[in-house]
């Protein structure tokens, strides 16, 4: 029977050893933190998107870096697969906006408790408190001309030497470090001579320069739409909900922006709102001459909140140029196609992210060329796997970065040869 070392107890980590139990090896996952999937509880705000139900080729179209090494993995165990998996192992499900796959409790502890007893049940040995320090390899020869490195076995934060036939890295990327994804799976890579590439966060909130983005902090835009340029060169667009903040901007479409933008930054970026991207400017132009018609001796701070949010109006007029404080009748056609401008492109300059603290995933790691795409397992190091967010793989919001996490695990695990 082989042996099998997990290190990391998140998605990948615990689905690794499901998989690789069902293949009849012996496993043991090894976490430095005290209890498994701290990440996984904190994900969809502690309800768990754990996938999403989408067509497989809009799951494809959701991986921002390296789709195509995730090719075997997602076809090998897709989100169909995921749903099924959960719910064979007693957690149902339900299917939200945008296709997006939750526990029926709405309690991220549900998908921790169903891979634990998952585990459980397969015979896994789970370690915590305890950090991999180093991962042990030896080099032999096939023939006289032919090197070949082999992993023998792990040394633990304890001191304890681990052997085994196989290792499975799923040390997570850098974001949310309380959880224990801190980046030193780039640093046992580094000592195995593994490629990592540069790292940033991504799914993580924007930095934005005017001063007048604090005053609209707490609203939550619907059914809006973004453009994102360096200069002329649009980098991304996308509609769906945003939210202002302190500091800038976040919510759904703009925490999937920073995964295509964050290389740019800290830098500037023109970002623009169409606050009403359903309409043409002559629909809006029109809306708001029936507007004024009906209230002539109005104002157009009392006007305009049957348009736009009413915390958004006295910014909005502000940014157009145009005087709240103006009577409806008064307005000329040259104010209203300030308004109507603005409404159409409502302007902001992104200087920078949140950080590796706020991001929800890493983007980067340890280099899609160093693995075997088909096997998750590593090219230079034989009996080395590596799966979930410790490699250069990443996605938009909506439970697709998890379903990476699931399909990797899953390949490392079943790849494992048992004899």
């Amino acid at each position: 029977m082989s042996k099998v070392l997990v290190i990391g107890g998140g998605a990948a980590g615990m689905m690794a050893a499901i998989a690789a139990a069902d293949k009849g090896a012996e496993v043991v996952l090894i976490e430095s933190n005290e209890k498994l999937g701290k990440k996984i509880y904190i994900t969809g705000k502690g309800r768990c998107n754990f996938t999403n139900a989408s067509d497989l080729e809009d799951v494809f179209d959701a991986v921002v870096s390296n789709k195509k090494f995730l090719y075997s993995s997602f076809y090998t165990f897709d989100n169909n697969a995921v749903m099924d998996f959960f719910e064979k192992e007693g957690m149902p499900y339900k299917i939200e906006r945008g296709n997006r796959a939750f526990p029926v409790s709405d309690h991220s502890s549900d998908v921790i408790k169903t891979l634990q007893n998952a585990m459980k049940n397969r015979g896994v040995k789970v370690l915590l408190h305890t950090e991999v320090k180093e991962i042990l390899v030896i080099d032999y020869t096939e023939d006289e001309t032919k090197y070949i490195s082999r992993v023998k076995g792990v040394i633990t934060s304890q001191g304890d030497t681990i052997e085994c036939d196989y290792v499975i890295m799923a040390n997570g990327g850098n974001s949310y470090q309380t959880t224990g994804s801190d980046g030193r799976g780039y640093t046992l890579a580094n000592k195995l001579g593994l490629k990592v590439t540069d790292v940033r966060p991504a799914l993580v909130p924007l930095v934005t320069k005017e001063d007048y983005i604090p005053f609209l902090q707490g609203l939550s835009l619907k059914n809006v739409s973004v453009e994102i340029y360096k200069g002329k060169k649009k980098l991304y667009d996308d509609f769906g909900e945003m939210l202002f903040t302190h500091f800038g901007i976040s919510g759904p479409i703009i925490l999937s922006a920073s995964s295509y933008v964050s290389k740019h930054l800290p830098g500037e970026l023109q970002a623009y709102i169409d606050l009403k991207p359903a309409l043409t400017r002559d629909q809006i132009d029109k809306r708001l001459l029936r507007e004024f018609d009906e209230n002539p001796n109005k104002q157009l701070k009392t006007i305009m909140p049957h348009i736009l949010p009413n915390k958004m109006v006295q910014v909005f007029c502000d940014v157009a140029g145009v005087d709240d404080m103006l009577v409806a009748h008064d307005i000329t056609r040259e104010q209203r196609e300030k308004i109507i401008s603005t409404m159409k492109a409502f302007p902001m300059t992104i200087v920078d992210t949140r950080g590796f603290k706020e991001a929800i995933v890493t983007q980067g790691g340890i280099s899609v060329k160093e693995v075997n795409p088909s096997t998750m397992e590593c090219k230079t190091i034989k009996g080395l796997y590596l799966a979930g967010e410790v490699l250069d793989l990443d996605a938009v919001t909506g439970g697709f970065n998890l379903q990476i996490a699931w399909s990797t695990g899953y390949l490392a695990g079943t790849s494992i040869d048992n004899k």
